[in-house]
């Protein structure tokens, strides 16, 4: 593949008691869509121990078992995988100290558990072991991203087009631009990554990053068939049936928006899912069943602890929408410092920017909460939920003019971002005299 930015300026959790169903380590819930993963193991898990016990010495046998650990906890949410990942991926340095697969793979654990500066130091040691690792600089990007360092974050990924691009990082590059708020080259850089993909897995996941960024600009037509191409391509694909339940949710389809729902976390119930299914419940009405996914989302947190998973940005956002408002605030100040240690209030994660201010807002504390909001809409990130918590925030100080505009303009991007807090934001509209 050519890199796409020549001559251009561009950019599980665990298995748990829920129902039956087993919750899944997976990637950090900031992103609306989980990254596709980077330079995963080519053998399955049988076929590498089989190998190894062959071949007890190689190192990047075990590195790549370390790998495969990894993705297995990410798709079949057994917890002991992240244990063994740590110590197989260990095993390699032994072997082979220094060997740029395993640091890679322990950057990929790191960020698994939510241990993004761990991540960005086993990356960086990766990368100046092997320069070309594809794996190793995806960690890198994401890192950065999740750290709020967009600005790093798009010069890694840039650095990473040019040295081995291929789809990993291309979809890393559009993401990092439209946390920017450059939506227009993020949908470039996407249609670009379309026309080099050949395999049916990476135009399934780039149609999915495509129809996030049509949902996120209100446009349902264009985002129902981008998730419906992603399910033609790969069916049952979690993400693309997540974005064809908002989509069906939006259009009023609620049954089949419950339909698909309960699919996705009968196979995969990360809080996020289970979250969202409450509130399409508590919509419909059916206010005992969306407890029941509440309590099992807030099961989910001390389970993904136990398994050194550090979990306080779900913890903020669930806790604030749906329970403790203490609580939230406590993980919500601990994730914002963790992932903005002694930075200014400009440089870091919106989405921790974000769950900071809501969990302040929920607790009464408003004054404080508003630059908080105001650093989560200020990249130009088109979040209507983040527009919606600023025009709220703005409401209980009295500043009317600036949350009729915010809220107002929360709904003009995608007036049903939400079944449940959608038609919130249109009341809070309506009691400051403005109109969406």
């Amino acid at each position: 593949m050519r890199p796409l930015l020549t001559g251009v300026s561009a950019a599980g959790l665990v298995a748990a008691l829920t129902l039956g169903s087993a919750v899944v380590l997976g990637r950090p819930s900031g992103a609306p869509a989980a990254a596709r993963p980077a330079g995963a193991p080519a053998s399955g898990v049988a076929g590498l121990q089989a190998r190894l016990r062959e071949q007890p010495h190689d190192a990047v046998g075990w590195a790549s078992l370390g790998a495969a650990y990894v993705e297995r906890a990410r798709v079949t949410g057994d917890p002991a995988y992240y244990p063994k990942a740590g110590e197989v991926l260990r095993r390699s340095l032994a072997e082979e100290p220094g060997n740029d697969a395993a640091l890679a793979g322990l950057g990929a654990l790191a960020a698994a558990r939510h241990d993004f500066h761990g991540a960005l130091r086993y990356a960086d040691r990766a990368l100046a072991a092997n320069p070309y690792g594809q794996r190793a600089a995806a960690v890198r990007v994401d890192a950065l991203v999740e750290l709020g360092r967009y600005g790093g974050a798009l010069a890694a990924a840039r650095r990473a087009d040019a040295v081995r691009p291929g789809v990993p990082i291309f979809t890393r590059l559009a993401y990092v631009r439209e946390l920017r708020g450059e939506v227009r080259e993020a949908r470039r850089v996407l249609g670009l990554a379309r026309a080099s993909a050949t395999e049916r897995g990476d135009l399934a996941y780039i149609a999915v990053q495509l129809g996030e960024l049509a949902w996120n600009d209100g446009d349902l037509g264009r985002a129902g068939r981008e998730y419906a191409e992603a399910l033609r391509l790969s069916p049952g694909q979690l993400a693309a049936l997540d974005g064809r339940a908002r989509v069906r949710a939006a259009r009023g389809d609620t049954a089949g928006a419950l339909t698909d729902r309960a699919e996705i976390v009968r196979r995969l119930p990360l809080p996020q899912y289970l979250a969202e299914y409450g509130e399409l419940l508590e919509s419909a009405g059916r206010r005992d069943e969306a407890r029941r996914q509440y309590a099992v989302a807030a099961a989910w947190t001390r389970i993904a602890e136990a398994n050194g998973v550090d979990a306080d940005l779900e913890t903020a956002l669930f806790e604030s929408d749906h329970g403790d408002p203490e609580a939230a605030l406590r993980a919500a100040r601990a994730e914002y410092a963790r992932r903005c240690p002694g930075r200014g209030v400009r440089q870091c994660s919106v989405h921790a920017a974000d769950a900071l201010a809501w969990a302040l807002h929920v607790s009464g504390r408003d004054a404080e909460a508003l630059r908080y909001a105001r650093q989560a809409t200020g990249t130009g990130y088109r979040r209507a939920r983040f527009r919606f918590h600023l025009g709220v925030i703005e409401k209980a100080l009295g500043m009317r003019a600036a949350a009729r505009r915010d809220l107002a303009g929360a709904l003009r991007r995608n007036p049903r971002f939400s079944p449940l807090w959608a038609p919130r934001a249109k009341a809070a509209l309506d009691e400051v005299g403005g109109t969406p």
